[in-house]
C-alpha cells in the first residue's frame, strides 16, 4: 500500500512516531511512504522551530533506529497538501488535528478524478497531564518528547 503523511516533525516527539509507525505498519513490507515536512518557507510565521534540514534529518535518524525495510521517500511541502491531491497514494494517516485536511484532499482528489484516500485518524497523544503532547510545549519545557511533565504549575 502507498502511504503519505505530512507535518513539521519539530521536536520529534510520542506523537509524531506514533503517526509514522502507523503509515509504516499500513503500507506493508511491500509498500511506500512519503513522508512531507512543512517548508521552512511555510512556517516562516513560526518562532524557533528547527530548520528543515535539520527536521528532515532527525526523522531520517527515527526511521534508520526502527529499521522499517520499506520504501520512503522524505520531501518538502510547501502547502498543508503537499503531493497527497495529485499523488498516486492509497491511505494517509493524520493526527485528529488535521483530519478535516484529509477530508479537504479527498474532495480535491474526487473533483480531480482521482480515488479517495484511506483516512486513518490518529487520536492525539496525551501528556501525563492529560493535554496533548505538541511541539509548542516540548520547545516551552512543559513536557519532553515522551509527554512526562517537567514544569508544573
Amino acid at each position: 500500500m502507498k502511504v503519505c503523511l505530512g507535518g513539521t516533525f519539530d521536536e520529534l516527539h510520542k506523537g509524531h512516531k506514533i503517526l509514522i509507525n502507523k503509515a509504516y505498519n499500513i503500507a506493508g513490507k511491500d509498500g511506500f511512504v512519503f513522508i512531507g515536512i512543512t517548508s521552512d518557507i511555510l512556517l516562516k510565521s513560526k518562532i524557533n522551530v528547527e530548520p528543515i534540514e535539520k527536521r528532515k534529518q532527525i526523522v531520517r535518524n527515527y526511521l534508520r533506529k526502527k529499521k522499517f525495510g520499506i520504501k520512503t521517500k522524505i520531501a518538502p511541502i510547501e502547502d498543508k497538501y503537499g503531493p497527497s491531491i495529485i499523488g498516486d497514494f492509497d491511505a494517509i494517516v493524520v493526527s485528529s488535528e488535521t483530519v478535516n485536511t484529509a477530508n479537504e484532499i479527498n474532495q480535491i482528489r474526487r473533483k480531480n478524478g482521482l480515488k479517495p484516500l484511506k483516512i486513518v485518524d490518529i487520536s492525539m497523544v496525551l501528556a501525563d497531564n492529560g493535554k496533548p503532547i505538541s511541539s509548542s510545549r516540548i520547545r516551552k519545557k512543559e513536557i519532553n518528547e515522551n509527554g512526562k511533565i517537567l514544569d508544573e504549575d
